[in-house]
């Protein structure tokens, strides 16, 4: 017989998620809460010992493209729209004192 969480307990639930439930809602959730508890607890009693960690069950593969220096366009064209700059940098007001 599955174990259900008492109304004080999904009150308190509610309380430490700062959640204002209605009678209607605090039911609601009694109910999907037990059964997520008990679905874990099933899992718990799962022998697993032959079986090792795993990070991800999917193979691993990168989606990045590989880094290839390419020309980029010259520092002055960059710079020429620039509202200041100097010594071929763009100057930007201090933020900081």
């Amino acid at each position: 017989m599955p174990k259900r969480l008492s109304l004080e307990q999904v009150e308190h639930i509610a309380e430490l998620a700062k959640l204002r439930l209605t009678d209607a809602e605090k039911e609601h959730f009694r109910d999907q809460l037990s059964d997520i508890l008990d679905y874990a607890e099933k899992i718990q009693r799962l022998d697993t010992a032959a079986i090792p960690p795993t990070a991800t069950v999917l193979p691993l593969r990168t989606v990045l493209r590989p880094d290839v220096s390419r020309p980029s366009m010259p520092r002055d064209d960059i710079l020429a729209n620039a509202p200041a700059a100097s010594d071929g940098c763009f100057e930007v007001p201090a933020v900081l004192g």
